[in-house]
């Protein structure tokens, strides 16, 4: 079995990735990286992600970051053999990789728009209402996929559920229009009464 060790910091970046591994029962070892006091930018740290954030997952020795790109690597390594993620080839794994994408990326440009005009104290200025008015036709899109289905791929939940679940629950925190989305809002809420969530300690 490889060894897996995950360098985070608690109510980060990196806690998708904790919750993910909690959901996945995945072995490792886990060491916190203190983001409050730099010790990110350290020689030592740098050297596994030069980014000089967290999360990183080092698999026996070897280093990765992002966290999308660990998610969707815990779920191809652990989640098809106990049924959390989709085997290569099949229809819902196309689904999964667009979704898990679409919520990192897409749906991800706009909320960093929205947090950056959060953090300058101007969530109502022109620039945040045009992130604000984007992220809400994105989430109609969402919103139309969770009135046909409970879950992301269908009637059963998976690791995609928890990633994309992890950015829209980021983004209801810092003035996103989730609760206007009555579909995405059940759906949330569910995702985040699992004991996995609560793994971020």
């Amino acid at each position: 079995m490889s060894k897996i060790v995950f360098y985070w910091h608690p109510m980060s970046s990196a806690s998708p990735v904790a919750s993910a591994l909690a959901e996945l029962d995945v072995p490792h070892e886990r060491v916190k990286v203190d983001i409050t006091t730099g010790e990110q930018h350290r020689p030592a740290f740098l050297a596994l992600n030069p980014n000089g954030k967290v999360p990183t997952l080092t698999v026996d020795g070897a280093p990765m970051f992002e966290a999308l790109a660990i998610e969707m690597w815990l779920g191809e390594r652990y989640g098809v053999k106990c049924g959390l993620w989709p085997a290569a080839g099949t229809p819902e794994h196309l689904q999964a990789m667009s979704w898990s994408t679409w919520a990192y990326v897409s749906y991800g440009a706009q909320l960093m728009r929205l947090h950056a005009a959060h953090d300058m104290g101007t969530p109502q200025d022109a620039h945040g209402a045009s992130a604000h008015k984007a992220m809400d036709q994105l989430l109609d899109l969402l919103d139309t996929r969770l009135g046909r289905q409970p879950w992301m791929l269908g009637q059963a939940y998976s690791l995609v559920d928890l990633i994309v679940a992890s950015v829209i629950g980021y983004s209801a925190l810092i003035g996103a229009p989730v609760a206007s989305h009555p579909a995405t809002l059940a759906w949330l809420q569910k995702v985040q009464a699992r004991p996995s969530m609560q793994a971020d300690t």
